[in-house]
């Protein structure tokens, strides 16, 4: 039976949402209690006296996520996908438009807040820590969290300090203490596509249960297969603006015909003359063969 749409309970809602990044430039005036004073009364033309550039990330964009759903977020590079991820999360302000969150949302790398002078052990009870989580709920599932990120599966490298792993296992090490606990809103920026096929796998799956425990899962990949796999519905940005917004397949269809990474179907190769026949035909032009009969001709 479908699901009524008045019995869906929204987690995240975005209301034509702008962000804008301000890089500082070269201009003059900077450093001095009357320049800050300026900046404060008058930010636009102080910004564009001093040279400051302004990078409009995302444009207008509106969305409203439920309870229950996995979320991909895809579009080329420099299209705003981190960006409206971290301000889902309250990392960035919004220049303008709201968003709005229905319990606690978290960002997969940055809750989890490990320091590379500690050991694999030590940095998942201070991740726990971070997502609050009590030490005791942590103890619980420490050996689920290892042997989830598959650490120690050659060598006890959980005991060892974290600057001594490899991107790929410090990436898979966050993961696990993220997946660890179930979140209302969990965002996820290029997880999937970090370890081996059987670690993505781990991954899919248990963002599959968080989804039936907890609320909104959202992916931001480069890997079109993880978000066919994990998702039923895609964001596509460009640009920093929403261009698409539906059911997986019907976005990613579009997306590939715009990047074209949707390769044409492999030629089939030509078929191979029949070696019987050939051979037969040759056989016969080389045998010599018997004179035609000869007609007298009437005299």
């Amino acid at each position: 039976m479908a699901e009524n749409v008045n019995d869906k309970v929204p987690t995240v809602v975005a209301d034509r949402v702008d962000i804008v990044y301000r890089v500082n430039g070269t201009g003059a005036g900077r450093g001095s209690a009357t320049a800050a004073l300026n900046r404060i009364l008058r930010r636009e033309q102080t910004e564009r006296a001093a040279g400051v550039r302004r990078v409009h990330a995302v444009k207008k964009v509106s969305f409203v996520a439920y309870k229950g759903e996995a979320i991909g977020l895809i579009g080329t590079n420099g299209s705003g996908k981190s960006t409206l991820l971290k301000a889902v999360a309250g990392l960035l302000p919004v220049e303008s438009g709201h968003i709005y969150t229905h319990g606690q949302p978290s960002l997969l790398g940055v809750n989890a807040a490990l320091m590379n002078d500690l050991t694999g052990e030590r940095n998942v009870f201070l991740g726990g820590l971070a997502m609050g989580m009590p030490r005791e709920q942590i103890k619980e599932r420490y050996q689920d969290i290892v042997d989830f990120s598959g650490i120690n599966e050659k060598g006890d490298f959980i005991t060892l300090p974290m600057r001594t792993y490899s991107s790929g296992m410090a990436a898979r090490l966050r993961f696990s203490i993220a997946a660890a606990k179930d979140h209302d809103v969990l965002l996820i920026d290029e997880a999937l596509a970090t370890g081996d096929r059987s670690f993505q796998k781990r991954s899919e799956a248990r963002i599959r249960e968080l989804r039936r425990h907890a609320g909104t899962v959202f992916l931001v990949s480069h890997n079109n297969k993880s978000i066919r796999d994990t998702c039923e519905r895609v964001l596509w940005l460009e640009r920093g603006e929403l261009r698409m917004d539906g059911p997986t397949e019907e976005v990613m269809k579009e997306y590939e015909a715009f990047t074209g990474d949707k390769k044409p179907a492999p030629k089939k190769p030509a078929p191979k003359p029949d070696a019987t026949k050939t051979k037969t035909e040759d056989t016969k032009a080389d045998t010599p063969q018997p004179d035609a009969p000869k007609v007298a001709l009437p005299s």
